[in-house]
């Protein structure tokens, strides 16, 4: 007995062939369920991304604090910028450069940034980064201020402005 011959591929039934690929309700459930993750993904990208400059930005104040006073220790005198101890091109982690006010020997401490009761944060000098906005204000109370990146007591805090 002779073995059965194999089908042609003209012979399929239309069923095989209808399957072979996706209907437009299943791709516009997949493309639903993608769409979802992303509108749930990108803000906790965004807000991580976000935490991470901001850890940057303290560290690098911390980085700073830290070659200040080793000059003052050895010289005496804080330097009367950055760029006496070749930080002046020093950028923060949203391009912009970090801010610095000598306070010691400084007549009035109008320039000086102040805490909610409008006492100086520091009486050494003054370290900050203006934080995503690119905006400040010498009160930390001030919305402008409230994402700035500090130095207050002497360098006991650095952190966010509204955390202090």
């Amino acid at each position: 007995m002779p073995a059965p011959s194999p089908r042609p591929a003209s012979a399929s039934t239309g069923r095989d062939s209808a399957r072979a690929g996706f209907t437009i309700l299943e791709l516009l459930i997949v493309m639903a369920l993608m769409g979802t993750i992303a509108a749930i993904g990108l803000p906790m990208y965004a807000q991580a991304i976000q935490k991470a400059r901001t850890t940057r930005a303290i560290g690098d104040i911390k980085n700073i604090s830290l070659t200040i006073t080793t000059r003052q220790m050895t010289t005496g005198t804080y330097p009367a910028s950055l760029a006496e101890v070749n930080l002046d091109q020093t950028r923060d982690p949203w391009g912009r450069p970090y801010q610095y006010l000598r306070l010691v020997g400084l007549k009035g401490l109008g320039a000086a940034r102040k805490d909610k009761n409008l006492v100086p944060l520091n009486s050494d000098f003054d370290l900050y980064s203006m934080g995503p906005d690119g905006q400040t204000a010498t009160p930390l109370t001030a919305k402008a201020s409230r994402d700035d990146v500090v130095r207050a007591n002497n360098g006991g805090f650095i952190g966010v402005a509204s955390d202090y």
